[in-house]
């Protein structure tokens, strides 16, 4: 029974008796006035708390979003030569972010919406500059830059030998000092990625050694089966 239902219902069943005291009914009626005003503070607390739950749950989607952001301008940011240190908040900054953060979850989920705004002031501006350098594209796609040439040096070289002195003792020597060159080529690509390309966010270089291993592999492959098929039928 709710408590409007209480304040119909039991002044009801006092009347049916003869009717309530004076004093009885007046502490009735201070009674109902505390228990309807406990009762908007309950529905108040239960609406507060869905609220404040909803926040905090877009407040961590958003969350999300922005360091992922962050984390690609950090990244674009050192590429176009900023320092480290430039892109690492002061103390004092710090200690501002964290009293704005000071009223809870709807605070917070303001100043995550203001830094959303930010970090597309900052895409807009980085975009201005034009496309990034290798240095700055995704690991496989830039890494491809260093795998792909070194793969392709011997089988032209095979090639090359293969065309000009023919099917003989040249080309099978060329055949087989090929074998084992893709597992050079590869490690020469993975030093080489180290040189060229600076780490990532963690420190740590993304060298892709399986897409690695089959650039280096593939065109050896291909080269050594068309020469030795050229050799048996030639």
């Amino acid at each position: 029974m709710s408590i409007d239902d209480a304040v119909t219902a039991v002044p009801v069943r006092q009347r049916g008796g003869g009717g309530p005291a004076p004093s009885v009914a007046a502490a009735w009626t201070d009674y109902l006035a505390a228990a309807r005003q406990l009762d908007g503070v309950r529905r108040g607390a239960a609406t507060a708390a869905a609220a404040q739950s909803h926040a905090v749950e877009t407040a961590r989607t958003e969350l999300t979003g922005v360091r992922a952001r962050l984390a690609s301008q950090h990244a674009r940011l050192r590429d176009l030569g900023v320092p480290a240190i430039s892109l690492v908040p002061t103390p004092p900054e710090v200690t501002e972010a964290a009293r704005s953060m000071g009223g809870g979850p709807a605070a917070v989920l303001t100043g995550l919406r203001a830094a959303q705004g930010w970090v597309a002031g900052a895409d807009a501006a980085l975009a201005a500059r034009g496309p990034r350098r290798p240095a700055g594209w995704p690991p496989r796609l830039r890494n491809l830059l260093v795998y792909g040439p070194l793969a392709l040096v011997v089988p032209v070289v095979q090639l090359l030998v293969f065309l000009a002195a023919g099917p003989g003792p040249a080309s099978v020597a060329a055949l087989l000092v090929g074998l084992p060159m893709p597992a050079v080529a590869f490690a020469a690509g993975w030093v080489g990625v180290g040189r060229l390309f600076p780490p990532g966010a963690d420190g740590r270089w993304d060298r892709t050694p399986r897409l690695g291993l089959l650039t280096c592999l593939v065109p050896a492959v291909v080269t050594a089966a068309g020469l030795m098929l050229a050799l048996l039928t030639g």
